[in-house]
């Protein structure tokens, strides 16, 4: 199947392809043409949010931040979330203990999932680093089993680059 531009979203072109690459390809210097000059971090995560949720069509994209000694909410797109998560708690907990990018294939088997929704059946999450601390997460879930791999751990991690701290 080829590529093709599905419609644009403000300044926002979307491109319609089974290729995740390039649609991942297409959106990073969208998005990053999107966040420079913007210095308000939050900001710039809820546009990083809103794009990657257009593009792919998660069930939940959004970002925990790392404030007093656990992630609180931050900007997101999808359904109400936790708002809270300790160290080492879930997915997103464990992401930010280990400072690195866990793929799951299928959060019923991981241990300690946080059922933020029963809808949610696969999920990755990506550190957000300030220098060598671990400063906040991405975290991406999806209705489908076994939707995220090595090819969304690769993109969103440059992505995530993208975000001066």
């Amino acid at each position: 199947m080829g590529t093709y531009f599905c419609f644009m979203a403000e300044d926002l072109i979307l491109i319609c392809s089974t290729d995740k690459k390039e649609q991942y390809e297409s959106l990073i210097p969208q998005i990053s043409a999107l966040i420079t000059g913007e210095d308000d971090l939050i900001a710039n995560l809820a546009n990083i949010c809103s794009a990657l949720k257009e593009q792919f069509g998660w069930f939940w994209v959004g970002f925990y931040l790392v404030k007093q000694g656990e992630l609180v909410l931050g900007p997101f797109q999808g359904p109400v979330a936790c708002t809270r998560i300790a160290k080492g708690k879930g997915v997103c907990g464990a992401a930010w203990e280990q400072a690195q990018t866990l793929v799951v294939p299928d959060v019923d088997a991981f241990p300690g999932h946080i059922a933020c929704s029963s809808l949610s059946r696969s999920e990755i999450v990506v550190p957000l680093f300030n220098h060598d601390e671990v400063a906040g997460v991405l975290d991406v879930d999806s209705e489908l089993l076994d939707h995220f791999d090595a090819t969304d751990a690769y993109y969103l991690e440059q992505i995530v680059k993208l975000v001066a701290l």
